[in-house]
């Protein structure tokens, strides 16, 4: 598994198209009300993009912090299986860094940032190889090589 991550508006879209040019199948939060499932029609390369909007899509305030954490968590993991299951499979998480500047003021927002930073620190931790994308210069922060 590969995360991008960086600042809104930062080119890490443009960065994940420029290194997956061919083959690949696309799902944006912005086009999906719900996490996606991963499914056999999918090409080999699966980019997700917008995990934070997904983790706000998620939020329930009758829900407990770790609940709504878990049930990311278990929507990345059936990717993860997907990934796992074939050689030539591969999936790239896109996020984008909530966790700088002004905390918000709403509670589901802090929430929201709450469970991103959380989660991201999850996945780093798993993935074989992490990006961080600041004004469109990438920087590795785990894993070497060529993609």
């Amino acid at each position: 598994m590969h995360f991008v991550t960086g600042g809104a508006f930062n080119g890490k879209g443009k960065w994940v198209k420029q290194h997956y040019p061919e083959d690949i199948t696309w799902l944006s939060a912005s086009e999906y009300p719900e996490w996606p499932i991963p499914n056999e029609d999918l090409r080999s390369i699966v980019i997700l993009e917008g995990l934070e909007l997904w983790i706000k899509k998620e939020m329930n305030a009758e829900l407990s912090p770790d609940v709504l954490l878990d049930k990311n968590i278990k929507m990345i993991e059936k990717w993860m299986e997907w990934e796992e299951n074939k050689e030539n499979h591969r999936l790239v998480l896109i996020g984008t860094d909530i966790s700088k500047g002004i905390v918000p003021m709403e509670k589901e927002n802090r929430l929201q940032r709450d469970i991103a930073g959380w989660l991201y620190q999850r996945l780093v931790a798993r993935a074989e190889r992490v990006d961080l994308v600041w004004y469109g210069i990438s920087q590795t922060l785990k894993g070497k090589g060529e993609i």
